[in-house]
């Protein structure tokens, strides 16, 4: 590697260029989201795909090509789930990549800003506050330097960096500032070479895709059996039983009738619906700057009901601008000191705001210094063997039980200041200590007061939240008080904040003072998290949003973390969600979204459901009963577009404001089974009556077509509900497009269905009627099931 003269120059372009075209560059390949390969086997290389494949080849083997409409189908959904899956992965992608994290180096001894994949081995990275690490590298030169190397290793305390000692990419500076050479790159850096599966695409914890899941396994498990007795019962219904049906070539029917019970019984659109649904919602909310990186984090918020806020960057601007100075006593050279802080390299949005006022800089340079960090909320430095602190009161001033007037008056006016909603800091000065430690003998020279610029969306954000039912807690770094204060400027019931340092060690206690505050203020990296996860135990969903490295571990930990683009580039990594404009107002927007998306499931997997559980019914039933199956699969391929898979890519991209409420998958059921069965109990009396009146087979399967469709209508109907003017045209359209299957004499012949005589229209309008009355006992009884559920899930909200 270099010398520490050429270090400190960094490298020249010519060496830059001999190394690029050698590829040792930091370029490397990373997973950010689903590949096109993983898009492509999700939606096309399942295990129900290949059920429908080897239907789709026996009916074309035995000539019943007719009958596999399914198949293509079943390619059409591969290939709308692909394509949008793919669609909405290019528009994050893009959006990822206009968006990356940079870094800073040194070239031709000058300072210049590149992107991470530009970095190439010998790169001097310049280190600062708030900068995740882009490549493996060792110190060359430090300040104080201080870095988190918890994403990596676990270990949560920040490590001091002196030269010589190594940095690992993707660990986070927390303090000070410093210069390192890079002497790993690319796939050989630490972080690159984590496990695969800390790279690659990941989901979050998911309701729906779980609950999905378990169907399909459940179907799964009954698809074989299930075939094997329709077979049979079709088989024996045939003249001369198993070996009739062999010798006459009748086993065909029998295989025709199977396949359309077992193809009936795949909820494939489900699985296509739900893809869609997370997809597109992805996409609308990347027109809205905001940046989804797991596509499942979609319908995490529709969960979420209590939000963490980091104050800065949330509820304010983010923007510090100096106030006042407040003095406390005389002592010569305070002002060069705030200037000497206003001008430095890992100078704070604080501390820079401090430039403007004071410029009278000291000529020399300070014989030490101690860097601000997270944890101990003040820094130091040290001119003419005086040491310069400057911090919150309450952490330079702990509270003592006998303070002097002098901290009396100094705690006093720090409240006073920070109830009006001010940020206070104190400087003080006293004799250097060997340690990272106040002086005994620190005497508060001023009083410095700061203002934040409240934003003006987040009143009406936070209104949002409080109808919606999510609630808030505001933990913040800040003075308490002065945070309490800015969280009534917006809205917020928060007479008084709570001091994190007095934060309980018992769980129980802390969930307590979590439930009976809002506003948390000195509030450690480590408590944040502490905060989140204890949320989270008490039955919460939370989401976390922030903008600074301290909140990176509680975002890490939340269930949907919200990171500002303006934040560290280390806080961004770990967040599920990036507003990229930085607008808080865009979060009701989010949480909306995620609503709708699981909301719109839940309405559409109870028809897919439906069609499953009858399916399975039917087949089950008839196959005891051993009755010829109602329907040819081309006549379910139908019956299926109309009531439920074209209806259903209208339904799950309606807006929809419902609350999310847990047992999504317990609600579909206790939907889906007893309608399912009210439709079973339907045809198969309609199929035992037709047949003991002796109506012909393809006269039975006519009427039975009929009473699906028109009960599949009505569960569509019930499930729309409040039926809107969009709902109306969509059913509308599906019950002209019954009209003209019937109609149609082409449609007609092609799906065999014939004239109905007088006793078959009979029987079709006493069964549609009856079933259409159960149904709505059904659905009157889910929903008021649905009705408790929501009642007692507020209950434990409140508890």
């Amino acid at each position: 590697m270099g010398s520490a003269a050429s270090a400190a120059r960094g490298l020249t372009s010519a060496e830059v260029a001999e190394r690029t075209e050698a590829g040792q560059t930091n370029a490397f390949v990373q997973d950010t989201s689903r590949s096109v390969w993983s898009i492509v086997r999700a939606n096309v290389l399942t295990l129900f795909n290949a059920i429908i494949l080897v239907c789709f080849v026996v009916l074309f083997a035995i000539g019943r090509w007719q009958d596999a409409l399914f198949g293509f189908s079943a390619v059409a959904n591969a290939i709308i789930g692909s394509v949008q899956e793919y669609r909405a992965k290019r528009a994050l992608d893009r959006l990822a990549v206009m968006n990356a994290p940079h870094a800073r180096v040194l070239r031709d001894a000058a300072e210049a800003e590149i992107d991470i994949a530009g970095v190439v081995l010998g790169d001097t990275i310049v280190l600062r506050a708030g900068d995740q690490i882009a490549a493996d590298a060792l110190v060359s030169g430090s300040r104080g330097l201080q870095v988190d190397e918890s994403m990596l290793t676990g270990e949560s305390d920040a490590v001091e960096k002196a030269p010589g000692d190594r940095v690992l990419s993707g660990s986070i500076v927390v303090g000070g500032e410093g210069s390192a050479e890079v002497d790993r790159v690319g796939a050989d850096s630490f972080a690159n070479s984590l496990s695969a599966q800390a790279k690659k695409f990941s989901l979050v914890a998911s309701e729906l895709r779980s609950s999905i899941n378990r169907v399909l396994k459940w179907v799964a498990w009954f698809i074989g059996p299930v075939s094997l007795l329709v077979l049979n019962a079709q088989m024996m219904t045939q003249r001369g039983g198993w070996a009739g049906a062999v010798e006459s070539g009748a086993w065909r029917d029998a295989a025709v009738a199977t396949i359309a019970s077992v193809v009936a019984m795949v909820p494939l659109g489900l699985v296509l619906m739900t893809s869609i649904t997370f997809a597109v919602g992805a996409v609308k909310l990347a027109r809205q700057q905001v940046l989804v990186q797991e596509l499942a984090a979609v319908e995490g918020l529709a969960r979420v009901d209590m939000i963490c806020l980091d104050k800065t960057g949330t509820l304010t601007h983010g923007d510090i601008v100096f106030d006042e100075v407040h003095p406390l006593a005389e002592a010569p050279g305070w002002h060069g000191v705030l200037a000497w802080y206003g001008v430095q390299n890992d100078a704070n949005a604080t501390a820079r705001s401090l430039a403007g006022r004071f410029t009278d800089i000291p000529r020399g340079e300070p014989t030490d210094r101690v860097p601000f960090s997270s944890a101990r909320k003040w820094s130091a430095v040290t001119f003419d063997d005086r040491m310069w602190l400057l911090g919150g009161p309450e952490m330079v001033f702990p509270a003592q039980r006998s303070p002097s007037a002098q901290l009396q008056r100094l705690h006093s006016e720090a409240a006073q200041l920070a109830a009006t909603g001010r940020r206070t800091l104190v400087l003080a000065v006293g004799t250097p200590t060997a340690d990272e430690t106040v002086p005994a003998d620190t005497v508060p020279v001023a009083l410095l007061t700061f203002r934040e610029n409240i934003r003006p969306d987040a009143a009406e954000t936070l209104t949002y939240f409080a109808a919606q039912g999510v609630g808030v807690r505001i933990i913040s770094g800040d003075n308490p008080q002065t945070v309490a204060a800015i969280a009534r400027e917006v809205g917020l019931d928060a007479p008084h904040g709570f001091d994190a340092r007095k934060l309980p060690d018992d769980e129980g206690e802390l969930l307590a003072i979590l439930d009976e505050y809002v506003v948390f203020g000195r509030v450690s990296p480590e408590q944040k998290k502490r905060i989140v996860v204890a949320l989270k135990a008490s039955g919460y969903t939370v989401a976390m949003t922030g903008d600074g490295v301290n909140d990176a571990l509680a975002i890490k930990e939340a269930d949907i973390g919200v990171a500002m683009n303006s934040g560290a580039a280390a806080t961004k990594a770990v967040a599920r969600l990036v507003l990229l404009d930085g607008r808080f107002s865009h979060l009701p927007n989010v949480v909306a979204e995620g609503r709708q998306v699981i909301a719109n499931i839940e309405r559409v997997s109870m028809l897919f459901l439906t069609k499953t559980a009858y399916a399975t019914f039917l087949a089950i039933t008839f196959g005891i009963l051993l009755m010829p199956f109602p329907f040819l699969p081309r006549q379910l391929s139908v019956t299926d577009g109309l009531t439920i898979g074209i209806p259903s890519f209208f339904l799950a991209l309606m807006p929809n404001a419902q609350r999310y409420v847990p047992g999504f998958l317990r609600r579909s059921l206790s939907f889906a089974i007893p309608a399912g069965l009210t439709v079973t109990l339907g045809i198969a009396a309609f199929a035992k009556l037709a047949a003991g009146m002796g109506i012909p087979q393809a006269e039975i399967r006519t009427g039975s077509t009929l009473i699906l469709t028109i009960i599949g209508l009505w569960i569509l109907v019930v499930l729309s509900r409040p039926v809107t003017r969009f709902k109306g045209l969509v059913i509308g359209g599906m019950m002209v497009g019954l009209v003209l299957v019937y109609t149609i004499g082409l449609v007609r012949d092609f799906l065999q269905l014939v004239d109905i005589t007088q006793p078959t229209a009979v029987l079709v309008l006493c069964t549609s009627l009856g079933s259409v009355a159960l149904i709505e006992v059904v659905r009157y009884a889910h929903r008021r099931t649905s009705s408790r559920d929501a009642a007692v899930a507020k209950l434990h909200r409140v508890e």
